[in-house]
């Protein structure tokens, strides 16, 4: 457990530190108005307190990944913990950061408008078809694997849990942010933390450590031998990056009182996610006594069944209830809330007011209508794909954000390093896995490291802006 702590302890110096170098190379301006006090429309732009669009950013953003992820990630052995602390810190928390505050800066425009701004036309309509695929995926796999959670605590089957969840985010989807989101999710976060306190509690009162004492850092447990590389970066999306949250940031960027709160609310909710993936992670790695054994729970009931499982073991009936209802609420929270970016996308796209109910429900109906379809597939499918989409738009948002300090004359290392770190494993993943072409991992790797370079390159060509 001390590695956890230590863990988590760089996580949260990083916020103070890191996340300060972040706030300073972008230049806030405390006195410039959010999109929430210029635009004011009673139903996006709705001004909130900070604590609450915290609590709502981070409830957004926190799906099944920095669980379901990091639980399969531990298979690889403490490694995952390096690349949740690592990647966070220095990849996923910038890339929250810089997706939220562009958006503001841009009156709180989605993801593709951000994205075309600084990469150009081609980027933003490129941008506008592989976010709304990213949704929508996200929007099924954040139905199905709630869907089945609730069905393990109850008698009801997993098709009518759908039904009812679906019929939620439609019902989030089309009113005011602040009547279901900004009224309810301040109280689903507190049970979230609860949650994540709780089973931390019970793991360290159970005594229990990692598999085995003495494992090596950098060495690969996975049972069926499958490469760190870049599986495990793909593996752990929300808990270390995530392009999902690039979708989600402009919601709150409606919705904050001043640009100085932006770190608080994007790194800092971030860092927060971070920490969850890395109490799942331990977790995995310390509730099994071997690699092995947590492999055969996954293929036994899906990282859903170890979710369960751990969650009763730990807390007992009535604490691990609540442990897996605080799960399912992360998924359920994010779910409505793609729903309600890809209707913001459309939107702005088609440059259609969504002041009125009817021309929220033109853009509603039929992309509900598509995502109940999509959840009738098989969804270890839907996963891979969201997983390759996920981290593609995290690469592109990272780019993105390159571009603009690049072109402003500021410091952009931040942001392209891990661009071209991401893009190399989306690459190599594209390359190498089963829904992409099938290479040897070699051949991939290569592939990847081209790509990579190649894109940095025609970055470093874009001509800077006169001082």
């Amino acid at each position: 457990m001390i590695w956890f702590f230590f863990c988590v302890g760089l996580l949260i110096l990083a916020y103070f530190t890191y996340g300060k170098i972040v706030e300073k190379i972008f230049v806030i301006n405390p006195d410039r108005k959010t999109p929430a006090m210029q635009m004011a429309d009673g139903v996006d732009y709705v001004k909130m307190s900070n604590p609450k669009v915290f609590l709502i950013q981070l409830l957004n953003i926190a799906g099944l990944g920095p669980i379901f992820g990091p639980i399969m990630g531990a298979l690889y052995g403490p490694v995952a913990m390096l690349w949740i602390v690592f990647g966070c810190i220095f990849a996923g928390a910038v890339h929250d950061y810089f997706s939220g505050m562009l958006s503001v800066r841009a009156n709180g425009a989605s993801v593709p408008t951000v994205v075309g701004e600084w990469l150009g036309t081609w980027a933003k309509h490129f941008m506008n078809i592989f976010a709304l695929v990213l949704l929508l995926l996200v929007g099924v796999v954040f139905v199905l694997g709630p869907a089945k959670l609730l069905s393990g605590l109850t008698s009801l089957d997993v098709s009518l849990w759908v039904f009812i969840i679906f019929a939620y985010y439609i019902l989030a989807t089309l009113v005011s942010i602040d009547k279901i989101i900004g009224r309810f999710y301040p109280f689903f976060g507190a049970l979230l933390l609860f949650m994540s306190a709780g089973l931390t509690i019970g793991l360290i009162v159970s005594g229990k450590e990692f598999y085995s004492v003495g494992l090596d850092l950098f060495t690969n447990y996975d049972p069926k031998g499958l490469p760190i590389w870049p599986l495990l970066f793909v593996t752990i999306s929300c808990g270390a990056i995530s392009g999902f949250h690039a979708t989600q940031s402009p919601l709150m960027a409606r919705c904050i009182q001043d640009e100085k709160s932006g770190r608080m609310i994007f790194y800092g909710a971030m860092i927060l996610e971070g920490i969850i993936g890395l109490i799942w992670c331990t977790l995995g790695l310390s509730f099994y006594e071997s690699p092995e054994l947590l492999g055969a729970a996954i293929a036994a009931g899906s990282p859903s069944g170890v979710v369960h499982e751990i969650s009763i073991a730990l807390l007992g009936s009535v604490g691990g209830i609540i442990a897996v209802l605080g799960v399912v609420i992360l998924p359920i929270t994010s779910g409505d809330t793609a729903f309600r970016s890809a209707r913001l996308i459309i939107a702005d796209f088609f440059k259609l007011s969504q002041k009125e109910i009817i021309k929220r429900l033109m853009i509603a109906v039929p992309l509900f209508a598509l995502g109940i379809f999509v959840s009738t597939q098989d969804f270890n499918i839907i996963w891979r794909y969201f997983g390759w989409a996920n981290q593609t738009t995290a690469a592109i948002m990272l780019w993105a954000a390159s571009a603009y300090l690049y072109k402003t004359n500021k410091f952009h290392w931040i942001t392209t390093i891990p661009a071209v770190f991401m893009t190399a494993v989306v690459a190599t993943y594209l390359a190498n896995a089963k829904i992409g072409f099938g290479l040897e991992i070699n051949v991939s790797t290569a592939i990847g490291v081209v790509v990579s370079f190649a894109c940095l390159v025609a970055f470093l060509k874009i001509p800077r802006n006169k001082a």
